[in-house]
């Protein structure tokens, strides 16, 4: 299909919505002007192990509590960066001050969403949670895996997840940003909106959410700056042409990203912008 013109610029779940609004209050830490995770953590913690600890995603593999051992389901992590941690207990998420000084780390009162899950989460977020509010934790890294052992002896397994990067991975468009509103696709555009960026050809390509397109990108200091893209023009459903004329917007300038594990964040001057997850 021969490309068009260039576009001109333009902008139950009910309870699980609410519950991800009520996150984003949360502070949380972001990778910022980043593409990649973390190196590799050493075999033990010492005055310095704040620097193994803090700055990667961890996830909760399992927990040992009162001599049982529980698998941790899945989604359950926890992340510190900068006197805050944030994470999923396994149901809900939740964020907190956090201190860390060589091998002990101290979480302040937590703050979570209230999201009511199948049985056995609950029972793993109500232990889980408990294990990081009950005293300090002591750490210990052995390469990619971290244990944090409670007063009381309980210990909390994880293992670190390397952030998505920037760079060829495939950005599925969840949400549109407003400030400090996120706002879900249109149902007919869910997983219809992606990106990748390429580094060698300098450019970003996908689709909007009905046409493909591609333009020039040039990443610098922590700022994403695009081209007007040039599309295909094909005519689909109003809920995904009014997507594809919100994302059109965010082109022919610059925007600020910010990478969290595999999600990523773009905003424009203006505030408005997308979030979108790295697809496996």
């Amino acid at each position: 299909m021969e490309p068009a013109p260039r576009l001109t610029r333009p902008t139950a779940m009910d309870k699980h919505r609410l519950a991800l609004t009520v996150l984003t209050l949360l502070p949380f830490a972001v990778a910022c002007g980043t593409d990649t995770g973390s190196g590799s953590g050493s075999s033990s913690v010492g005055s310095d192990g704040g620097s193994q600890v803090t700055g990667v995603h961890w996830r909760v593999d399992s927990l040992t509590a009162n001599g049982t051992t529980r698998s941790a389901p899945a989604g359950a992590y926890l992340r510190i960066d900068d006197g805050r941690a944030q994470g999923n207990y396994g149901c809900n998420g939740f964020g907190a001050s956090a201190t860390v000084r060589g091998d002990r780390v101290d979480l302040g009162p937590a703050r979570s969403t209230d999201m009511a899950c199948e049985k056995d989460p609950m029972e793993f977020e109500a232990s889980f949670s408990r294990t990081l509010a009950h005293g300090s934790l002591t750490a210990a890294v052995d390469r990619n895996r971290l244990t944090l052992t409670g007063e009381d002896g309980d210990r909390i397994h994880l293992t670190k997840e390397d952030d998505a990067s920037l760079y060829g991975t495939t950005w599925q468009v969840t949400s549109m940003v407003n400030g400090d509103t996120a706002s879900s696709l249109p149902e007919a555009a869910t997983g219809k909106a992606w990106f990748t960026l390429d580094r060698t050809a300098g450019t970003v390509s996908g689709s909007l959410g009905c046409n493909r397109f591609t333009a020039e990108a040039t990443v610098r200091d922590g700022r994403l700056t695009l081209s007007i893209p040039r599309a295909t023009r094909m005519m689909c459903d109003g809920s995904l042409m009014t997507t594809e004329r919100t994302l059109s917007a965010l082109f022919d300038g610059t925007l600020g990203y910010r990478i969290d594990h595999r999600n990523i964040t773009l905003t424009s001057e203006n505030d408005m912008g997308l979030t979108a997850t790295a697809k496996p």
